[in-house]
């Protein structure tokens, strides 16, 4: 076609298939193994997570990825290797097709070399040992699968569940053992094809990896619990200091300040976790729903577990993140009823301002008027005093001595120099 692609449009298609399922079947071991960095490492570096799997690829003669991929599936002779780059973590997982007699013996990481391991700066977020087995004769396969779970697993905490229409039988207790691994069990009805039980094992492996990712968020909440109430107190504190108007506008707009940039602080290094777990959380629980899970023998389902252990903890990261954004409404809040009080204020100090300056103003009429008239008998002495002059040579022609000469010309004199200030004083006004 004549019509131009967007730059984007094949690498946005094939992203829908970058992750395909594996293929499995029973019985065999599967070793999943989840790393994510330090929370105080720097930005991720994917170029670091290709150059590891490389390293482990080279130690068995695999071939390598191309460039920039970031799902990698690869027959590595013994076992095969799925390896998958997310946002904030990286996962190897190993399928053996062989079983060990010992349920749960760890021999499946031992595909991960030693050296190999050391060389890593991740950390380990969670590891999952899972064992598959094959359904026994339908008769007493449900007394086998039972006796097996009562060895293996935690009774108190075991969640069972038949999975996709009865075609297998999952199990875990959700809890780390003596090797530090997470152990699920897979009883697989021989009828089901290596497609869904793939499916199968890719679902678990997630469930738990998005399980304890999500879980970062509560503990960082936890962390968090004792440095919000004490934001709560302080602000609870200014607005109290508000209420009583003892404390002087600019303290209590100092503390205000300083209760603002502690919980920006805080929501900004807390905003990536806590939407991070709200996605993780989403995902546990739709991996879940589509497993289609069936009640065994009375045992709590996977959902059930999550809703009784795990929910409470989302639900508290969850008020959390309320939380937060309500002390941070409740210091919006705080800062305009302070910036109002201080307008208030400021204008109450404007018009008593105002005030000062017309008594200020009408003090200084008083002044001038009163200068006026101090002004009006200086000048009239001095142009008394001129006028004299000028008409003391026409005094002696009519025999008028000076003295009463100046006595005459006084009032006239006096009376225009008042006309001419109160003229020059109505023309400024």
């Amino acid at each position: 076609m004549l019509i131009a692609d967007h730059s984007e449009r094949y690498q946005l298609a094939n992203e829908l298939h970058a992750r395909p399922f594996p293929f499995h079947s029973a019985p065999g071991m599967v070793a999943f193994l989840a790393l994510k960095e330090p929370e105080n490492a720097a930005q991720r570096d994917r170029r670091v997570d290709r150059e590891n799997l490389i390293g482990l690829l080279d130690r068995f003669g695999a071939p390598h990825p191309k460039e920039d991929v970031t799902h990698y599936f690869g027959d590595l002779g013994r076992f095969k290797l799925k390896w998958e780059a997310h946002t904030e973590f990286v996962t190897y997982t190993i399928f053996l097709t062989n079983l060990s007699e010992k349920p749960f013996d760890g021999v499946g990481f031992d595909a991960f070399p030693k050296e190999w391991l050391e060389t890593l700066s991740a950390l380990r977020i969670t590891s999952v040992n899972l064992r598959l087995e094959n359904m026994i004769g339908a008769e007493n396969n449900s007394d086998i699968i039972s006796k097996k779970l009562a060895e293996w697993f935690v009774p108190e905490s075991l969640a069972v569940s038949k999975v996709l229409d009865g075609s297998a039988v999952v199990a875990s207790d959700f809890r780390i053992d003596e090797v530090g691994h997470q152990r699920f069990v897979l009883f697989i009805d021989p009828a089901t094809d290596d497609r869904r039980v793939g499916r199968i094992v890719q679902r678990l492996c997630e469930i738990e990896m998005y399980k304890s990712m999500s879980m970062l968020g509560f503990a960082r909440v936890r962390n968090m619990a004792r440095q919000m109430g004490n934001i709560d107190t302080e602000l609870s504190q200014i607005m109290s200091d508000m209420n009583d108007g003892k404390v002087a506008a600019e303290v209590t707009l100092d503390n205000l300040l300083k209760v603002s940039t502690e919980l920006e602080t805080l929501s900004a290094a807390a905003s990536f976790r806590l939407g991070a777990t709200e996605a993780y959380e989403a995902i546990v629980h739709q991996r879940i729903r589509v497993l289609r899970e069936e009640r065994f023998r009375s045992r709590q389902t996977f959902s059930e577990f999550m809703m009784r252990r795990y929910d409470p903890a989302m639900r508290t990261v969850k008020s959390s993140r309320v939380r937060l954004g309500n002390l941070a409404d409740r210091a919006i809040r705080a800062g305009d009823l302070l910036r109002t009080r201080v307008d208030v204020e400021r204008s109450a100090q404007n018009q008593a301002l105002l005030k000062s300056m017309d008594r200020r103003a009408d003090l200084q009429l008083r002044l001038q008027k009163t200068v006026e008239g101090l002004s009006v008998v200086a000048i009239s002495y001095y142009a008394v005093s001129l006028v004299s002059y000028l008409l003391y040579p026409l005094a002696g022609n009519y025999s008028v001595t000076e003295g009463f000469l100046t006595s005459i010309i006084t009032v006239p004199v006096v009376g225009f120099v008042y006309l001419m200030v109160r003229r020059i004083r109505s023309k400024m006004q």
